[in-house]
């Protein structure tokens, strides 16, 4: 029996590239966008019409909610007294499941899955016209996945819509949801994105004491590539002493000796009511 999905969002930026990959897809598909712009948007790239919400709704089998974190609660407490039991609320975000947004219907089954999108060193994410940076488009990118509520067999289908939704795949991983929140906002916002925005500060910064923007720019971007390919041990390789001497003078100067607590749950609890 083909499984029934209602896109909740279609018509915005991440429902759009949903609405693409379920197009043609084993599912029947039935898309929700409030915005005439979305709605527009979705005739025009996907080629698809909107459904009235609880005519979407009708005997669903998976709802999907492609909506910002701070919606979700709202949302998915609208929607739940139209759903039957033994439906999949899948959100696309570990941070509204993690603080507790989502209904109290525990004949419900919820579902989180997220992007780990493609990896900077696939040779598909430089494609030459148009590069997939962010994935589900050319470049394989691997996703994680989390059953947070509902029977053990729920876990296939889940995964099934995710590995669609984000395709191609790589590689599928099962985590939970308080480490999905550990993954994000922890590790690629907390830390990651954050420490990016330093480099960007740090080239910014020998930018003003007089090397030219261009060549800044190229010397740190290059010097990411094969730095990040001997740390993430993408090739052999190792540091020279005098890299290893700087990075040992140079961690007590930009980080705090506690700087791990950021994993700790009440930080990670802390960081996702702020983003919720």
């Amino acid at each position: 029996m083909t499984a029934k999905i209602a896109l909740l969002g279609a018509g915005g930026k991440m429902g759009v590239r949903l609405s693409q990959n379920l197009k043609g897809s084993a599912y029947e598909v039935r898309h929700v966008e409030p915005g005439e712009v979305g709605r527009q948007r979705l005739r025009t790239e996907v080629g698809v019409d909107c459904l009235p919400l609880e005519q979407a709704l009708q005997d669903v089998d998976v709802v999907i909610l492609a909506v910002p974190d701070t919606l979700i609660g709202k949302l998915s407490a609208e929607i739940a007294p139209q759903l039957k039991a033994g439906t999949m609320v899948m959100t696309l975000d570990a941070a509204a499941p993690f603080a507790g947004h989502l209904p109290q219907r525990p004949d419900l089954v919820y579902f989180v899955a997220h992007p780990c999108h493609p990896s900077i060193f696939h040779p598909k994410v430089h494609v030459e016209g148009a590069p997939d940076y962010f994935g589900g488009l050319k470049a394989p990118q691997s996703i994680v996945n989390a059953l947070m509520q509902g029977p053990e067999s729920a876990y296939a289908l889940g995964e099934a819509v995710a590995k669609t939704i984000y395709q191609p795949i790589e590689r599928s991983y099962r985590v939970t949801v308080e480490q999905m929140a550990l993954l994000e906002p922890g590790l690629s916002e907390t830390v990651c994105a954050t420490l990016l925005d330093v480099m960007r500060e740090a080239m910014d910064e020998v930018v003003a004491r007089g090397v030219p923007a261009d060549a800044a720019r190229d010397f740190l971007l290059g010097h990411m590539t094969i730095l990040s390919a001997v740390i993430f041990k993408q090739i052999p390789g190792q540091f020279s002493d005098a890299c290893n001497k700087a990075i040992v003078n140079g961690k007590p100067r930009l980080l705090r000796d506690d700087w791990k607590k950021i994993f700790d749950r009440e930080e990670i609890a802390e960081s996702i009511e702020r983003i919720t």
